[in-house]
């Protein structure tokens, strides 16, 4: 017996189709001459005697009228267990046209025996026909409502946290999941407390204590949350509640982002992105989508974490042609894999190329001549741009420039470049090379200003910090560890950082692109900073278990060229405000290109010939404000340093 329910609602579940509507308007027609039969039956014993033609004529136009009714309303059209209000009423107006048609047909079909009774018979027919047929629908939808609820009792109950739309709805969703079943919502204030909402109780709790009480005793196995802000509202307390109780802290992504390969893991436990993320951040997509729609662009770096994110995005925006420029070969083919999925129809182009190439370089601007580019391309590892500052100074000096050079020389109306936190007084080769393609991209632009080279190219340069799971980040590594059970390596118990979603800085860009009237360096709101300690103890209780004693956190030192604290221009003293409340304008050291040109092509020779020392003294010398911490370099700090270029 047991099995063969289970077989029944493992095919109400999984049933992809309903029952044909043409079988539900047959029903629905037999049921509503049923009810005019039975409405005829009475008239004919209480009211008035009515003869066999009376019945014939009267069940002949009920069949007529009805079919005809029910048929042009569509109300067999409505799928029966997801019956609403709405549909109950479009029925019981259907209902009600049937009796005023069927009052109308026994008029002009002369038959006087309902003369002084019509108007008692429309109506008895009425409410006859209306408790049949909305009787005959919730009886449907208790029978199938029960069924379900049998077929909950082995899956993972869970509770839905708060009480709007987005939670009912997701209550819904829920409905015939074969994983989840939901036994009620939990509403974070107390005034909706033993309320009930979707014929399912409202909780509150007080505290953990009394949250951990409930759980055990209804046998509660996880907390779901209808989107990431609501898990972070709750990240110190009812997540926090469910960590220590072990129970499962479960998200799902918003309907607008449900695709077809996510129908299958519609709801995943919580990671700690969700957590650290912030709420949406709101952008002009339609000044955006002008900007950018019918052009050619060209992202370099397009396969990493930042520059694959804003592909994805660009091509929201009715770009003409993406040129994808990268020498990843394996990220940039699962890169071109998917764009070719989701956007069967966008004009793209895979371009395998180093931006220390220069001829390369110069073969994308020649066959394709992209009238904007966002440099993404960048060696970022702050300890192995430490150990190999030649190759950080190629990459993310000489490409930069060559990027730039190009753009003037092809063009371009519009360059953008990544830049970073770790530029703003660097301690370490990677902030330091950074800031040197920051000098000579704004350089470049102050000289087409003032008319010293001759160009059209406006550059724009975005500077923002760490971002949540991008490769290599720590996110990532510490999730590893973990997995390996431990420990999990902090270098300092007082280091710091900012951290951004991937799609929230490329978002960023995109608006900070828009509104730039060219040569200008935005800084991002980056937040608060994290404390890593602290984040690294989140992520071990997120995976269930208990720092310190599951997963050990062991304390390593910072590492060379690492500060404690990074630092990002966002205050009112060295920033210009700008439209957007999370971006402003750095105000910088201006440099003249004339002045700087013979050191890049000094560090230049330099970084190719591997002369690492030289290298990095000509870095301290452009940029005085790049001071090295916990580095070999720390004795080239104590020398005098030419400071080149003017404020």
């Amino acid at each position: 017996m047991k099995s063969s329910i289970h077989t029944i609602c493992n095919s109400l579940c999984e049933r992809k189709k309903y029952v044909n509507y043409r079988t539900i308007l047959f029903v629905d027609v037999f049921l509503s001459v049923g009810s005019s039969f039975v409405t005829l039956l009475f008239v004919d014993n209480f009211i008035v005697d009515l003869s066999r033609f009376a019945y014939a004529v009267v069940l002949a136009g009920v069949v007529v009228i009805s079919f005809l009714v029910f048929w042009i309303l569509g109300v067999n059209k409505n799928i029966i267990r997801h019956a609403s209000i709405k549909s109950i009423g479009k029925m019981g107006f259907a209902i009600l046209l049937k009796a005023v048609l069927l009052g109308v047909v026994i008029l002009l079909s002369d038959l006087r025996l309902f003369d002084h009774h019509l108007f008692a018979c429309c109506l008895l027919d009425f409410l006859v026909t209306t408790v049949v047929l909305v009787g005959f629908r919730v009886t449907l939808v208790l029978v199938y409502d029960f069924v379900i609820s049998l077929y909950g009792s082995g899956k993972t109950r869970v509770l839905v946290y708060g009480s709007g739309d987005k939670s009912v709805a997701l209550k819904k969703r829920m409905y015939t999941s074969k994983h989840y079943h939901v036994v009620g919502f939990v509403n974070p204030d107390k005034y909706l407390k033993s309320c009930v909402i979707s014929e399912l109780p409202v909780y509150y709790f007080e505290g953990e204590e009394d949250f951990i009480h409930f759980v055990k005793k209804c046998n509660i196995n996880g907390l779901l949350y209808p989107s990431h802000e609501e898990a972070r509202q709750e990240a110190d307390r009812l997540v926090r509640f469910c960590q220590d109780g072990g129970l499962k802290n479960l998200v799902s992504p918003p309907i607008d982002v449900l695709g077809d390969g996510l129908k299958k893991t519609i709801v995943r436990e919580i990671r700690v992105e969700d957590l650290l993320g912030r709420d949406e951040i709101q952008i002009n997509t339609g000044e955006i989508a002008k900007n950018f729609a019918d052009k050619v662009v060209m992202v370099t770096g397009a396969a990493g974490s930042i520059g694959s994110e804003l592909c994805r995005q660009l091509v929201t925006f009715g770009v003409s042609h993406l040129v994808l420029f990268d020498n990843a070969e394996t990220p940039m083919h699962e890169l071109r894999l998917e764009l070719e999925k989701k956007f069967p129809d966008l004009k793209f182009a895979p371009f395998i190329g180093d931006v220390r190439q220069k001829e390369r370089l110069r073969m994308a601007f020649e066959k394709y001549h992209p009238m904007v580019v966002f440099h993404a391309a960048a060696y970022k590892h702050v300890p192995l741009m430490e150990e190999n500052p030649c190759e950080a100074v190629r990459v993310n000096v000489i490409g930069s420039r060559l990027v730039a050079d190009f753009c003037v020389e092809y063009g371009v109306e519009m360059m953008v470049m990544i830049s970073t936190d770790k530029a703003v007084n660097p301690t370490n080769v990677m902030g330091a090379s950074k800031r040197l393609a920051e000098i000579y991209v704004q350089s470049l632009g102050v000289a087409l200003e003032r008319r010293e080279i001759e160009g059209c190219t406006r550059f724009v340069t975005t500077r923002f910090g760490n971002v949540l799971g991008s490769n290599g980040s720590v996110i990532p590594y510490f999730r590893k560890q973990i997995e390996q059970g431990g420990p999990v390596t902090v270098t300092d118990p007082r280091i710091t950082r900012f951290f951004m979603t991937i799609p929230e800085a490329c978002r960023l860009v995109m608006d900070a692109a828009t509104m730039s009237t060219g040569n200008q360096i935005f800084v991002f709101d980056m937040g608060e900073p994290v404390k890593i300690v602290d984040l690294a103890e989140r992520m071990i209780r997120l995976a269930g278990y208990v720092p310190g004693e599951d997963i050990k956190i062991k304390f390593i030192g910072l590492r060379p060229g690492e500060k404690l604290y990074e630092e990002v221009l966002s205050n009112e003293e060295n920033t210009i405000p700008t439209g957007h409340s999370k971006i402003r304008v750095a105000r910088v050291k201006e440099y003249c290109r004339d002045e700087i040109v013979g050191a890049y092509d000094k560090l230049a020779e330099l970084a190719l010939a591997v002369k690492v020392e030289e290298t990095v003294r000509l870095m301290k010398q452009v940029v005085p404000e790049f001071k090295s911490k916990n580095s070999v370099y720390e004795r080239l700090d104590q020398r005098e340093r030419v400071v080149i270029g003017r404020q």
